[in-house]
């Protein structure tokens, strides 16, 4: 439920380009002085070829589907390579729709998360504090998000946790959040939080996309 508030405010913003031409167009028009201008025109090269596939096999006309500047799609905001590999017939109607099944469109992105590896029953992250007697920051954080860290290598070198995160089993990562001119914040990410920046490579995305779910999660409680 964040993936889908944060991508499209829940159906809202879903893109008004022709999905065909935003991708002709980065595909064979992308600008040349972009640094990476070669792998870029090959990857949306490759997303045209997708959605050619997607609408021939599903049936959906390819002048008439709409999305972002990039091509994505739907209320996730799929690219067609995505749709293609997780998009999935939640609502078993026999077809997959992401611009008008909710069912499809959540079971979709929950089939993304689980084959990157999420991990039910998981937290995202855990608040960290410093013992600065023994912090090794730059250690912390040269691994970036990928959760490297054991419990106790990660408390060795001046992390400081508690409560259930001290429970914790599996890796850990020490994720840097900047504030503008407030203090940099800091929390231990979890292989789930790593999960998340697999939908987009941000810490800030992903700790949007928690924070909304969380709060649709409190809301649905509290109407119970």
């Amino acid at each position: 439920m964040g993936v889908i508030g944060v991508e499209t405010l829940y159906d809202q913003h879903t893109g008004n380009f022709r999905v065909i031409d935003a991708l002709s167009n980065l595909a064979f028009n992308f600008p040349a002085s972009h640094p990476r201008a070669g792998a870029r025109t090959e990857f949306f090269k490759a997303e045209l070829e997708q959605f050619l596939s997607l609408s021939q096999r599903t049936g959906m006309d390819p002048q008439a589907i709409r999305g972002s500047y990039a091509g994505a799609m739907g209320w996730p905001q799929f690219v067609p390579s995505s749709w293609n590999k997780f998009a999935i017939d939640f609502d078993g109607d026999g077809r997959v729709d992401l611009f008008n099944s909710t069912a499809d469109v959540i079971g979709s992105v929950a089939h993304y998360f689980k084959e990157f590896g999420w991990q039910t029953g998981q937290a995202t992250h855990y608040p960290v504090a410093f013992d600065s007697s023994r912090l090794d920051l730059d250690a912390l954080l040269a691994p970036d998000i990928l959760p490297t860290f054991s419990l106790q290598s990660f408390t060795a070198k001046g992390a400081v946790l508690e409560g259930p995160a001290l429970q914790h089993p599996g890796p850990l990562a020490l994720v840097e959040l900047e504030n503008g001119p407030a203090p940099r914040s800091y929390l231990a990410g979890t292989e789930n939080f790593y999960v998340v920046t697999r939908y987009n490579w941000s810490s800030y995305y992903a700790m949007a996309v928690i924070e909304l779910g969380e709060e649709v999660a409190n809301l649905l409680n509290a109407s119970r």
